[in-house]
């Protein structure tokens, strides 16, 4: 019996831990983009804003040439934005590949679900940090807490701002002035250009593309954009999916080799019982029942180990951080999962023990 809990427990917490990190992910890199956000990557980049190289000009020239952008006080929502990925050092020394935004402070009308919980907007010689950005960095959260500082390129920055931006994976950023992170970067180009519409359609802005031929850009939708960086993801989820089915799979003939053995034991029990009255259907049915219970006590052992030691959980990968919930889907598989264990698994065990016919069966050991 403990035997049956304890496999169908690992069976379902990997279910459950694979389907978390899989919701995990996709949920974060679909609530990144805005349906209403355009990019403008330069062309040939439009899967990597990291390599996508845009004019500064080119900020100025899709403010003023392209119609129906979104503006807030007279302010076109326009904000040119060097993405970069480098190490960066904390006070405390730890040294970690960090994701670094330069943007002027009107990035805020384009990131709508930025908002600055605590301190301002950083200038000239200062960042503000994501609310996650401890966790893609691997260190402790007070180690990016305000007045403290980090170093870039042998330039001490101080922290003057913490940000969130729920769901996203903005978080894990460290915003610099961009002034600031073009001059640390030696750069003179933006990696992209993101536009909010209003009035405007994603075609004029495609249209604004191709008649600036000469400004070398592409236009993509913002979701679109984190829509693809999704499926470059693909082979982790698979591979994720691999490794529970294989870990699984261990548990599962385990637990009906466990099965057979303790099934097998009692075939002159239920001999016994078939010969006082008892329907080889009933006894088949209360032999379900039993695993059942036993299985939906591992579920359920599995649900309080997912609570204690997944919900919650932040997860770093290379453009950000996910955190793992236990939402109603993930409860809905581990649940079935359970189900199915302890219906279909005891079937063939249980059948085998009820198959011989009564005499033989009354004179097995």
């Amino acid at each position: 019996m403990l035997q049956t809990i304890g496999g169908s427990a690992l069976v379902v917490l990997l279910l459950v831990a694979a389907v978390a990190l899989n919701q995990g992910m996709n949920n974060v890199l679909s609530a990144s983009g805005a349906e209403n956000n355009i990019i403008l990557v330069g062309k040939g980049s439009e899967e990597s804003m990291e390599r996508s190289e845009v004019h500064l000009e080119s900020e100025t020239i899709s403010a003023t040439s392209i119609r129906g952008l979104d503006t807030q006080l007279g302010v076109a929502a326009v904000s040119g934005e060097i993405f970069y990925q480098a190490p960066l050092v904390t006070d405390s020394g730890v040294e970690s590949q960090a994701l670094l935004r330069g943007v002027f402070e009107k990035a805020l009308l384009v990131h709508q679900s930025v908002r600055v919980i605590d301190g301002r907007f950083p200038g000239p010689g200062e960042v503000m940090v994501g609310r996650l950005s401890h966790r893609k960095l691997g260190v402790q959260t007070d180690d990016l807490k305000l007045g403290k500082s980090v170093r870039f390129e042998q330039e001490k920055l101080r922290i003057v701002g913490i940000f969130e931006a729920p769901g996203t994976v903005l978080e894990s950023e460290i915003w610099f002035d961009r002034n600031d992170l073009a001059n640390l970067t030696q750069r003179d180009t933006l990696s992209s250009i993101t536009l909010k519409l209003d009035d405007a359609e994603f075609d004029d802005v495609h249209v604004f593309t191709l008649q600036r031929n000469d400004l070398e850009l592409a236009a993509i939708r913002e979701s679109d954009y984190y829509a693809k960086l999704s499926k470059f993801y693909q082979p982790i989820k698979v591979m994720t999916w691999v490794t529970a089915a294989l870990v699984s799979a261990g548990a599962i003939f385990g637990g009906l080799n466990t099965l057979y053995a303790a099934f097998a034991s009692r075939i002159r029990e239920m001999a016994t019982l078939q010969s006082i009255g008892y329907t080889r259907k009933a006894l088949l049915l209360s032999l379900i029942q039993e695993s059942l219970l036993a299985t939906m006590t591992g579920t359920l052992s599995a649900f309080l180990l997912a609570y204690f030691l997944l919900d919650g959980l932040t997860v770093p990968f290379s453009t950000g951080t996910f955190s793992i919930t236990l939402s109603p889907l993930v409860i809905g598989v581990g649940l079935i999962a359970g189900i199915l264990l302890g219906t279909l698994g005891p079937l063939p065990p249980a059948i085998r023990c009820l198959a011989p016919p009564l005499p033989k069966a009354l004179r097995s050991s």
